[in-house]
């Protein structure tokens, strides 16, 4: 692995990552304030740290952005969409957790 390459699991500073999709950093600090689910550490100083998880959100941004021809607005909508998703399948689950619960608990 070369000195500048970092592991998978590595913080990222904003330079590291604007350099790695091809975007200035003052793009990633306003995509903080249009995307709420991108939250990187702030450290002193007011230096960004983004996680495994916030590298690859702002990849799949990025990419829906840059070649998928969506709108910010787009994108949030999506990935709005897509938390709501989450949820309901989490209630669903929890739904079937509970009937086999109360099937166990008659059984007994």
């Amino acid at each position: 692995m070369p000195a500048t390459e970092k592991a998978a699991g590595a913080l990222r500073t904003i330079g590291e990552l604007a350099a790695e999709i091809g975007r200035p950093q003052h793009i990633l600090r306003y995509w903080e304030t249009r995307f709420p689910q991108l939250k990187p550490l702030t450290r002193a100083g007011n230096r960004r740290y983004y996680r495994p998880e916030d590298v690859a959100l702002v990849r799949r941004i990025h990419h829906l952005l840059s070649q998928e021809g969506y709108t910010i607005r787009g994108v949030q909508r999506l990935l709005a969409e897509e938390k709501a998703a989450r949820k309901g399948r989490g209630t669903e689950l929890k739904a079937i957790r509970d009937s086999l619960a109360e099937a166990l608990d008659e059984d007994r």
